[in-house]
């Protein structure tokens, strides 16, 4: 993409240009001081490339992730920003052109080459920071190991049990009071299977279990609740013959069947075996807020729901700097009887644009008072512009409070981190970038006050390019 002009929205000159990585640096407090309890690292990973000789990538998907990590010690802060050195990164790289087939694209070259070509591992999605090592993850793979400290990239992981096929994806829950991570991937093929994992807090994956799919979907993200986990599976079919003819990208085989419904399956969190599983209206999803049990002992789901697919559309039109299609998610709530897999109940909290929904890691898979999500300021017009603000709902008020970092400004994907001091309070990260100044910043907030100012501003070398998520790993987590 050329040089954007006033033509193109604020947020396109973040994503104009590959993203520059920089090594170990000081970090400059622009405003306020770091808060004293804030002691660790936060991790944020997404497409820092969109671009290579020329050539626009077909789907925001298709970038190639780099990661940012911020320390927070005693001293200050420093961040560093690197590129994970995936085989598909390193290959493209030194031919400076893509060649990979990959979710928005085929591969380059004749027909005859491209048969049964794996895609790119992008390596761009999320992080799971766990002691000895830092995860980045992608839905169709193993992840990829880096260090820690500098992100230098080491290799794949297998976590002691994945074998090749057998993808982790990347929204592992983790229960923080055993320290559990649980996680799936989906295995495509004739007879597409959900491979379920349980890890220790290491990492190591101590169980497996597998349900066969009715048929190859799109599953982003999952629900801890409680004893059980829970995954809505979207009315959505993907014709793989094309894909590994070659003749057609991920995206472009995807199929909304709406007809088809929206099965919901219920699996014990202790065997990794299927409880119960129904069939609901239809709807799509790309991410889960929360799951508990009530005091009736029925399931209680939080999502950002779309009525259809259209988000799809909006995602691959990312790169061009320019959106149109309108893509409209809310923050739901079902109500599930786990026993019969009856849906009960199913309904908006909030009716505004809304994605990214998170809980406090420390009360993932019981009821928690808040959400923090990621939202459109009053006036934006869906379709044309990226989310731009942070918000908290109070699912006891029903009330909302907003993070704005004002107009031609972004603020990512809202992280909560609680204070080790208190346990009732914390913190809110997110990383903003500034269109006027073409800069990126990472700002602190006070969580019980995110319309106030917030506590600090962290300065960045270069600019980090809007991504999808992240993680906080504290001192004491370790």
């Amino acid at each position: 993409m050329s040089s954007p002009t006033q033509s193109y929205p604020a947020w396109s000159q973040a994503v104009a240009q590959p993203a520059t990585e920089f090594p170990p640096t000081n970090l400059e407090i622009l405003e306020g001081a770091i808060p004293k309890g804030l002691r660790g690292t936060l991790y944020r990973n997404g497409p820092g490339r969109l671009e290579r000789g020329g050539v626009r990538v077909g789907h925001w998907f298709d970038g190639d992730g780099a990661i940012l990590a911020v320390h927070f010690a005693q001293e200050g802060a420093t961040g560093v920003y690197r590129y994970v050195q995936t085989e598909g990164y390193c290959a493209e790289a030194e031919a400076d052109r893509f060649l990979y087939p990959n979710y928005g694209m085929t591969a380059a070259g004749p027909l005859w080459k491209r048969w049964g070509q794996s895609p790119k591992h992008s390596a761009n999605t999320s992080v799971l920071a766990l002691p000895d090592k830092l995860l980045a993850l992608w839905e169709g793979d193993r992840p990829y190991r880096l260090d820690l400290e500098t992100l230098e990239t080491q290799g794949k992981d297998d976590l002691s049990q994945l074998q090749s096929g057998m993808p982790y994806s990347a929204h592992p829950k983790v229960d923080a009071q055993t320290g559990e991570i649980f996680n799936f991937g989906i295995m495509p093929g004739a007879k597409p299977t959900l491979g379920l994992y349980k890890s220790d807090r290491t990492g190591k994956i101590i169980q497996m279990g597998q349900h066969l799919l009715k048929s190859m979907s799109i599953v982003h993200d999952f629900v801890l609740a409680g004893p059980y986990l829970v995954f809505f599976i979207p009315p959505i079919e993907l014709n793989l013959f094309p894909i590994l003819l070659g003749t057609s990208s991920f995206a472009d085989a995807l199929q909304w069947k709406p007809d088809k419904g929206t099965q919901i399956l219920i699996f014990d969190r202790q065997t990794l075996s299927l409880i119960q599983q129904q069939e609901a209206p239809p709807w799509f999803q790309w991410h889960f807020s929360n799951g508990f049990m009530d005091e009736q002992e029925n399931l209680v789901i939080d999502f950002a729901r779309y009525q259809d697919f259209q988000t799809n559309e909006f995602l691959r039109e990312v790169p061009s700097g320019k959106t149109h299609t309108e893509a409209l998610s809310q923050l739901w709530r079902s109500h599930l009887n786990p026993k019969t897999g009856e849906l009960l109940d199913h309904y908006p909290l909030i009716e505004q644009h809304s994605e990214f929904p998170i809980v406090s890691p420390l009360e993932v898979g019981k009821p928690a008072r808040y959400t923090y999500l990621s939202m459109h300021r009053p006036g934006t017009s869906l379709g044309k512009d990226l989310l731009n603000v942070i918000a908290r709902w109070d699912n006891q008020t029903q009330t909302l409070e907003m993070g704005d970092p004002g107009i031609g400004s972004y603020a990512t994907e809202p992280l909560y981190v609680p204070d080790p001091e208190t346990g009732d309070r914390g913190w809110v990260l997110t990383v903003v970038y500034h269109s006027s100044s073409h800069s990126s910043e990472v700002w602190i907030y006070d969580a019980h006050h995110l319309s106030d100012s917030p506590l600090c501003r962290l300065g960045l070398p270069h600019v980090i390019p809007m991504g999808f998520h992240g993680t906080f790993a504290q001192k004491t987590d370790f």
